[in-house]
């Protein structure tokens, strides 16, 4: 048995990274949150405001580092990570879909009877 074979690396760096490009998403969410911009918020695309498809994009990319780095995706076999990663992105795109038309149903429906305020 070689002596390199159960050699630690260390991951600081990387973890650093990563925490680096999470802060950052976030960073950005919670300022357009804040800032809500009317070209984003009011405009209609797909059903929904770009803003939250925006939202959208970058909850799917931070969960993606999440489960890449921090539950060790990236160490596993190719099949396994096919398998945990695709489902879970066509199940968040499946509820997000279903959110957004049951959502604008419901605004539709209820908006003659109730003053939305935005």
């Amino acid at each position: 048995m070689a002596a390199n074979a159960h050699e630690h690396k260390s991951h600081t760096a990387l973890i650093w990274k990563v925490f680096g490009i999470l802060s950052f998403i976030t960073i950005v969410e919670v300022i357009l949150g804040i800032i809500k911009p009317d070209s984003l918020h009011l405009t209609k695309i797909l059903g929904t405001s770009p803003l939250n498809i925006i939202f959208l994009v970058l909850t799917i990319v931070k969960a993606y580092y999440i489960t890449w780095f921090f539950m060790h995706m990236a160490d596993e076999t190719k099949s396994l990570r096919r398998s945990v990663v695709w489902t879970a992105v066509f199940l968040i795109i499946y509820l997000a879909t279903l959110l957004l038309i049951e959502g604008s149903y419901i605004n539709d429906v209820l908006s003659p009877l109730v003053k939305w305020n935005y």
